[in-house]
């Protein structure tokens, strides 16, 4: 999930901090109770607040989304401040105040799997200086060098006088003094909190019911909203007949948002969603109204053999490879439209007059609500805020702003009173960014001793940046296509050497919006290269684990992570009795990934997914423990994706509105996962995301291997998987 704010957005950004001189807050303000009160404790700087009590308030940029990034930032400020992790809390800062300071937090963006790979250094070098202050401070009270002082546990000590105090003692003294202009930073051997399985700071909320999520949030004369947009993305209300609904229980207003939705306003949601759904509306479908999962299959197979494509990875030719090899394998694959299906569908709760616009919202990206808030309220940057809140899911999807700009479209229209805009499950299905729909053919060539002399993977499909942020395609070129497929790199490569080589794309984009999807197009990639390779070891009659060796000596960390899961499952080994194994590996944001899946598939083609090994090479592991459930919660999503999951198309708009129609894995279908970390100290990889993609392409190998026959296109509740 790539950024979701362009670069005239960010631009705006930085310049508005030039005009930000301060906000005027409304109902709620960013630094909790005290600031409340109109108390603040002492700053030491922008990371770092400490109250009299010894309280560490470590402020948090990036957004939680249940994925740990909260803690794991806390984690490394802590660890640099040498503070005591019990007494470790935390907050939000706000995008406005980031503007208003020239930046200070950076990026507020958290996808991609980067919430800490991107931002490690600064969070822990602000550590590093608060701690240096607060030393400093002791120091100056005591009339000794600072050298002469240690830090630890959130005290103070002069080792030769035995004298010690603690941070709450000196914050305020610490917060008046000029920031160290250079800062060592620990080695990570010598972590004490950060490489360590803590406990997540955010966890005891959660399950005492007091942690707020968007959909929760109340504020003093709050209204509700329900909003209905056109079923097909292009289309707009023609017509509605607001006066069938009026006098509907608490119905306050019918509102226009843009010209394709009206929102009903009444004092609970649920009115405002009855009222909505017994309002006459008139859609006016435009150009799209015909257009089916048939027609975009028919334009998506057009380009697997068009002329014109973009190059993403090329070695040698391997055209004339394949041209002249001893034997060709050709296959092609497919992979659909999916949902986000975040179990809080899209809300945000804004409060609009003419002096101020305010903005409370689950966001992953901060700045891009803020900038969407600025734009949609008419109002400077100055006067204008967003507030973030915990998110019950991201996935990518919240990384959009549509549905802040339509609160803020809302507010405007019922000016001095905060609205909660809150979609239905139907409206979140209908109206996602979805994971993009692709085809891949796939040409290999092997000479007459079995070796892969040459391949040729034609991507054809939806481009995500040219849904979302068209001004980053490269001469028209989408990046984003080719995760897991670049030239070797520290984010996405091909870990295989093949002397003839060409990997492109055939850009494809129907009229329903993609959008970056939780692993993104590395999902489809890996499935397509993954499960390719099995295809051309099972033709060369090699073992699938020894041909993906032949090719892969060149790349070192990529055949760590196989050889590690290979031997987790038992690769070589007797399975138990009908049971078959599959393997695979991949590079995604910065990490290696592989995976070995046992499957059983009885004789009315029913599988079970017995067990995954997956290992992980994150380069550093910041907390254990979640990088774990990482890897667990990511093989939720993506088995739920292999299984279950697509959204089809028919007149123009997508058909599955539920769950009832989009299932994800339940409980008893979940297999026993494995997994091994096993960080190589020498870079920062992601963590969220990665091993969706090898989640699909294990399982996949693994039914081949147990009913000799190859699926192609997902999800797997379209196949007959009797045995062949």
């Amino acid at each position: 999930m790539t950024h979701a704010l362009d670069v005239s957005r960010r631009t705006f950004l930085k310049s508005s901090a030039v005009a930000a001189g301060g906000f005027t807050l409304g109902f709620s303000v960013p630094f909790g109770e005290a600031a409340a009160q109109g108390v603040l404790p002492p700053e030491v700087n922008a990371w770092v607040v400490v109250k009299p009590d010894d309280t560490v308030i470590v402020r948090i940029a990036r957004s939680e989304m249940g994925q740990g990034t909260l803690t794991g930032l806390a984690q490394l400020v802590a660890e640099e401040l040498e503070a005591d992790w019990s007494k470790v809390t935390w907050e939000y800062p706000t995008p406005g105040q980031n503007v208003a300071r020239n930046r200070v937090w950076k990026n507020f963006s958290t996808g991609g799997s980067r919430g800490i790979r991107e931002s490690h250094q600064y969070v822990r070098e602000g550590g590093a200086a608060a701690r240096m202050m607060l030393v400093q401070a002791a120091a100056n009270e005591w009339g000794v060098p600072a050298a002469d002082c240690k830090a630890a546990r959130s005290t103070i000590t002069h080792t030769a006088s035995g004298r010690s105090t603690t941070y709450g003692k000196v914050a305020a003294a610490a917060a008046k003094l000029e920031p160290p202009k250079e800062v060592k930073l620990k080695d990570a051997k010598d972590w004490a909190i950060a490489g360590k399985p803590l406990k997540r700071l955010d966890t005891v909320d959660k399950l005492s019911g007091k942690q707020v999520y968007g959909a929760d949030l109340k504020l003093p004369g709050m209204l509700n909203a329900a909003i209905k947009d056109c079923p097909v993305f292009g289309g707009k209300v023609a017509s509605f007949d607001a006066a069938k609904i009026e006098k509907m229980p608490g119905v306050r207003k019918v509102v226009k948002v843009g010209e394709s939705a009206l929102a009903v306003v009444a004092d609970t949601w649920w009115q405002a969603k009855t009222a909505l759904d017994a309002l006459p509306i008139v859609w006016d479908e435009g150009p799209h109204a015909k257009v089916s999962s048939e027609t975009i299959a028919a334009m998506l197979k057009e380009g697997l053999d068009a002329e014109q494509a973009y190059i993403g990875n090329k070695a040698g030719d391997a055209k004339a490879a394949i041209a002249s090899a001893a034997k060709k394998v050709e296959a092609t694959y497919s992979y659909p439209y999916q949902n986000h299906a975040c179990m809080e569908p899209m809300n945000a709760t804004a409060l609009w007059t003419a002096e101020k616009c305010e903005v409370w919202c689950p966001t992953q990206n901060g700045e891009a609500a803020f900038a969407a808030t600025v734009e949609a309220s008419g109002h400077p940057a100055p006067k204008c805020e967003v507030y973030k809140l915990h998110l019950g899911g991201g996935f990518g999807r919240r990384g959009m702003t549509d549905y802040v700009r339509q609160a803020v479209a809302i507010a405007k229209q019922m000016p001095g009173t905060p609205v909660k805009l809150l979609w239905s499950r139907e409206e979140d299905m209908l109206h996602g960014r979805y994971h993009p729909i692709t085809m891949a053919k796939m040409t290999g060539a092997l000479d007459a001793q079995g070796n892969l002399v040459g391949l040729h993977m034609r991507i054809s499909g939806q481009s995500i940046l040219a849904s979302v942020n068209p001004q980053a395609l490269q001469q028209g070129r989408d990046p984003v296509t080719f995760q897991g497929l670049n030239p070797s790199g520290p984010e996405a490569s091909f870990g295989y050497t093949i002397p003839n080589l060409l990997i492109d794309h055939a850009m494809r984009n129907p009229h329903v919006p993609a959008g970056f999807w939780r692993g993104v197009n590395l999902n489809h990639n890996a499935i397509y290269v993954e499960c390719f390779m099995d295809e051309l070891a099972q033709a060369a009659g090699v073992d699938p684990l020894e041909f993906r060796r032949r090719l892969m000596k060149s790349h070192p960390k990529h055949l760590a992570v196989l050889e590690a899961a290979a031997k987790g499952i038992g690769w070589g080994t007797p399975a138990p009795s009908g049971i078959h194994r599959g393997l695979c590996q991949t590079m995604g944001f910065g990490s290696y990934v592989a995976a070995g899946a046992e499957v059983s598939v009885d004789a009315k083609g029913a599988i079970k997914i017995h067990r995954i090994v997956a290992a992980t090479n994150p380069g550093h592991v910041v907390n254990p423990d979640q990088v774990a459930a990482q890897v667990e919660g990511s093989f939720v999503y993506g088995l739920s994706a292999m299984l279950y999951q697509e959204c089809t198309v028919k007149n123009g708009r997508i058909v599955e509105e539920n769950f009832d129609t989009y299932p994800p894995l339940r409980m008893d279908e979940m297999p026993k996962v494995e997994s091994i970390l096993m960080p190589s100290g020498d870079f920062w990889g992601g963590g969220g995301e990665p091993t969706i993609a090898v989640a699909a392409p294990a399982v996949l190998n693994a039914i081949f291997a147990a009913t000799g026959k190859r699926v192609r296109s997902l999800p797997l509740k379209n196949a007959d998987l009797r045995r062949a």
